[in-house]
Parts: structure tokens; C-alpha cells; sequence
């Protein structure tokens, strides 16, 4: 799955890795649910770093479509929120 991290450019993530991703998600979805600030942003830099980790990078002039996109590390709680889906940032 090509991800996006808006700002920073594309990783290549293998589907055996987006399950461990999904739980960063679960976890980041109930930080804003609850509206707890602190929790949102580890949970937010944990699921960052991790896409980071597992991603592979792309070249900076690949033209590859994102099929997932993830906001910045400094995206504010409302604008986690508008991006979210029904199933969270990164569906299952």
C-alpha cells in the first residue's frame, strides 16, 4: 500500500505490516474521541514513526497514487478529525 505522510512524501507499506498500523489507528481514534491532547499526540507520533519504520521509501519524483494519507506530525486534533473515515485513518 503506497501511504502518504502529507509534508513528507510517499512510503511503500507491506499489507502484513497494516495490521499493527490499524491498532496505532484504534488508539489514536479514541485519544480524539475522549479529547484527551496529551494521548493524541504520542498516539499520532507512534503511528507516524511506525509508517516510517515499516515504509519503504519512494523516490521524490515517483508518481506512484497514494492510497492512504496521513496527516503531518503537527496536525491539531480537529484536523485529525476531519480526515478520519469510518474506519479510522487507515482502514482495515
Amino acid at each position: 500500500m503506497i501511504v502518504r505522510i502529507m509534508g513528507e512524501g510517499q512510503l511503500d507499506v507491506a499489507s502484513q505490516d497494516l495490521s499493527a498500523l490499524n491498532a496505532l489507528d484504534d488508539k489514536l481514534e479514541l485519544a480524539i474521541e475522549s479529547g484527551d491532547e496529551v494521548t493524541f499526540r504520542a498516539a499520532l507520533h507512534t503511528l507516524l514513526d511506525s509508517v516510517r519504520k515499516v515504509g519503504r521509501p519512494l523516490a521524490e519524483d515517483s508518481l506512484e497514487p497514494s492510497e492512504l494519507i496521513l496527516p503531518p506530525a503537527d496536525s491539531d486534533m480537529e484536523e485529525v478529525r476531519a480526515m478520519l473515515g469510518d474506519e479510522g485513518l487507515i482502514p482495515e
